[in-house]
């Protein structure tokens, strides 16, 4: 006996780009009646491509972090700063609060991001029975972290003004700054290519 009544057994789908629940009866051919997109039981290659894009944005997390983001040039001196000797300078200077705003916005943030994602997929592709409502309140909350993702690019813009103004400094992008902010696209874009409905697949069986 099924634990759960899925919509798809009764003719029921959602449509993933306006939300709307739409009966149909072949979901290959089936179209939204409201804004016209094809709508499937679940979507098509999502765990695949999901799992390329969290695999790509993990293994240049490690070079976003290697890497420098920033060249700084003075009248005196050459110099390259990676995320975290970014932090170690704010804390330095007494700034503990943004510092710490950097640290959590762009090492600790897209790390669990990462993890997170990486663990939900494992869990889908494994069947594994564990609670499907805790799962999809994790993948949620991965969602909406993903909507304010742009506040890890804030923090290295803030980063890179902070030093500019306080060491009249020419500050040029380094290579880490380019990954670090193909880590945050690629993680958005895992998130949106994730189908939240094969959380729930392995307890509509049985």
């Amino acid at each position: 006996m099924s634990a759960f009544l899925m919509g798809r057994t009764v003719g029921l789908l959602v449509c993933t780009h306006c939300h709307a629940t739409v009966r149909a009866i072949r979901s290959s051919l089936a179209l939204c009646p409201r804004c016209g997109a094809r709508v499937h039981d679940r979507r098509p290659h999502s765990l695949s491509a999901t799992a390329a894009l969290v695999l790509s944005a993990a293994a240049l997390y490690v070079p976003a972090n290697l890497l420098p983001v920033m060249h700084t040039h003075t009248f005196f001196s050459d110099e390259d700063d990676t995320i975290m000797s970014g932090v170690l300078s704010l804390i330095q200077e007494g700034s503990w609060p943004l510092a710490l705003l950097v640290f959590v916005a762009s090492i600790v943030v897209p790390l669990l991001k990462i993890i997170a994602m990486g663990w939900l997929l494992i869990s889908v592709a494994r069947q594994s029975r564990g609670s499907a409502v805790q799962k999809s309140r994790l993948f949620r909350l991965v969602e909406f972290i993903g909507r304010w993702s742009m506040l890890d690019v804030f923090a290295i813009s803030l980063l890179v003004s902070l030093v500019q103004i306080r060491s009249l400094a020419t500050i040029q992008v380094g290579l880490g700054a380019l990954a670090f902010g193909a880590v945050v696209v690629l993680t958005m874009l895992a998130a949106q290519s994730f189908d939240e409905r094969l959380l729930w697949d392995t307890h509509s069986d049985g």
